[in-house]
């Protein structure tokens, strides 16, 4: 599978890199890579990020440092009051390779080498997220000196590898449309009763062929991508209404309330219950 590249000097001019804010009111789906390193910060918004073969949701606060051509997107929904607020910088290898050949540079160069598998920062890192949004702003050569010190300090951050294995991409315009087309679906379906032949039928493939492409697309089964999803979607329910637990897993799209216990003890380490009141503890 290919995902779409994306050409990222096309639209935004020549600079040494690229630093912007956006608010919008929903992530699409866009399964998408490109040779630039990319560092997102969301300030707000929820939802959920694939990246590579690590599928994970994500909330306010979310840092990501992604290696070049590590194929990911976003995907979410805001509320009805806010837009999804988000900070993405990005640069080249060709840029941050000049700073890499010199001894004070060993930590940095080991940073950019492990977001080959894509890098979370789970810690709240405040002062580090506020140069981040700075940087937007910034302008002249300090631009760079600010984004040198940002990498620095993420060196010495916490940090949890996202990916089981670097991702390779496959070069094929017929499969970045087909995995979006799929992709897209699931995202608006997921509550309703899906097939494998019914997803299948969209490209169209053999159900044989499907679970062999979807595989190596997304680094997962169909039908535990499919359960992701649907997990991420009851989270969201679970914390934000005070639904029952069995409506919630009918909302979801699953069959019945044992399989949804079992799926999302497997996914989150406990049960939906738990899970609830952990969070309001």
């Amino acid at each position: 599978m290919k995902p779409i590249y994306e050409d990222i000097n096309s639209h935004q001019g020549i600079a040494s890199f690229y630093a912007y804010r956006f608010q919008i009111p929903y992530f699409e789906f866009k399964w998408h890579y490109h040779p630039e390193f990319e560092l997102t910060y969301i300030i707000k918004g929820s939802g959920y990020r694939l990246i590579g073969n690590s599928h994970e949701t994500f909330g306010d606060g979310d840092l990501v440092l992604l290696g070049s051509y590590l194929p990911h997107t976003w995907v979410g929904k805001s509320n009805d009051f806010e837009d999804f607020d988000a900070v993405v910088i990005q640069f080249s290898p060709t840029f941050i390779d000049s700073f890499l050949g010199f001894e004070e540079s060993i930590a940095l160069k080991s940073l950019l080498e492990k977001s080959k598998k894509g890098l979370f920062f789970p810690a709240e890192n405040l002062e580090l997220k506020a140069d981040l949004v700075q940087l937007v702003d910034s302008n002249g050569f300090n631009r760079i000196i600010d984004l040198i010190k940002i990498l620095n300090q993420l060196t010495v951050c916490e940090q949890k590898v996202l990916c089981s294995n670097p991702f390779q991409t496959v070069n094929s315009a017929e499969s970045e449309n087909r995995i979006n087309v799929v992709c897209n679906f699931l995202e608006n379906h997921f509550a309703e009763f899906i097939t494998l032949k019914q997803v299948a039928d969209l490209i169209p493939l053999t159900e044989n062929n499907f679970c062999n492409f979807f595989k190596k697309a997304t680094g997962k089964t169909f039908s535990d991508y499919l359960n992701a999803i649907r997990i991420n979607r009851s989270c969201q329910l679970l914390l934000q209404t005070d639904k029952l637990i069995n409506s919630i897993a009918f909302e979801c799209g699953f069959e019945n309330l044992s399989y949804f216990n079992r799926v999302f003890l497997k996914k989150k380490g406990m049960t939906p219950k738990a899970f609830r009141k952990k969070i309001f503890e």
